[in-house]
């Protein structure tokens, strides 16, 4: 068993093209110490999400050689997507799974920030745990205007990076590296097309306007679909379950008589997020996790 494991979940701004997708997953496959779990991509986000784990040497590395290549293949200027983002790699955060603190994490984002400039010059700003200033913690705060606003904001000598600059890379704009817990990212479809009914929604559940506490929502248009849908960061499951935040969903769907028409889990979830929902949903009384016969299993 590794004695430290790190969990890093970059998001790169393609979700379209995807030989493009598979080159930069390709270099985290490529990487010793490091096991790929999962990546998937989404045409109107035009992102994709990769979730690899190892220890801090090997995250490391696959990061930089994933970003080398998704700055090789990416050009802002022609990138056009439904999910805020600043870069080519638009956020990297690196999350304590064993043998490590988040602390340690949050040395090791100031770390690999240095060798992303150093080494591909790629602007840095750093977020959550391993932001340099409070205002800097919300990645949403980083990403306002998006990374047009910010290269127009860099140009004039403001919101420069926290380290590199004062421009953005010509072509890759910049990225956010930063120390989180993990979270997940789900998204809840409504059944209509009409996207400011998915943004009163979004308002009514998000931290920032009185929701739910570690709640980030935005509402988004999904062209291939014709249909809008509430996507979330839910930052914190413990205090915020997934069926509390989905069910305030549907009802306030319901206030503009839209249906709730699917949900969607991007990247991995933990089991015990899902045992929650599942016993709540089930109304199973005096449940425990010992009941499920796969964990029962792995106990041989």
């Amino acid at each position: 068993m590794v004695s430290v494991l790190v969990q890093c979940v970059p998001n790169i701004s393609e979700g379209r093209r995807m030989e493009v997708v598979e080159a930069v997953v390709d270099q985290v496959r490529q990487r010793p110490g490091v096991h790929l779990l999962d990546y998937s991509s989404d045409p109107d986000h035009n992102r994709s999400v990769i979730t690899f784990v190892g220890d801090l040497p090997g995250v490391s590395q696959a990061c930089l050689a994933m970003a080398r290549k998704a700055v090789a293949e990416i050009d802002m200027n022609k990138h056009v997507g439904a999910h805020p983002r600043i870069g080519a790699v638009d956020v990297i955060p690196l999350i304590p799974i064993r043998g490590i603190s988040l602390r340690e994490c949050a040395a090791a984002a100031w770390e690999l920030g240095e060798k992303l400039w150093e080494e591909l010059g790629l602007p840095v700003y750093f977020y959550g745990e391993a932001a340099r200033t409070r205002e800097r913690a919300d990645l949403s705060t980083i990403r306002k205007g998006q990374y047009e606003g910010l290269k127009d904001a860099t140009a004039k000598g403001e919101r420069l990076p926290d380290v590199g600059g004062p421009h953005l890379h010509p072509t890759a704009g910049a990225v956010a590296v930063g120390a989180r817990l993990p979270l997940i990212a789900f998204n809840v479809n409504l059944g209509t097309a009409d996207k400011a009914v998915a943004d009163a929604i979004a308002r009514a559940v998000r931290t920032r306007n009185g929701g739910f506490l570690n709640v980030k929502a935005m509402g988004v248009f999904l062209a291939d679909r014709n249909q809008v849908q509430v996507s979330m960061n839910l930052e914190n499951y413990k205090q915020t379950p997934i069926y509390r935040v989905l069910e305030t969903i549907r009802r306030e769907a319901a206030r503009f008589g839209v249906p709730v028409v699917g949900t969607e889990i991007v990247g991995l979830v933990p089991q015990d997020a899902l045992i929650e929902a599942a016993e709540w949903y089930l109304q199973v009384e005096g449940f425990s996790p010992e009941q499920l016969l796969e964990n029962r299993l792995q106990n041989l």
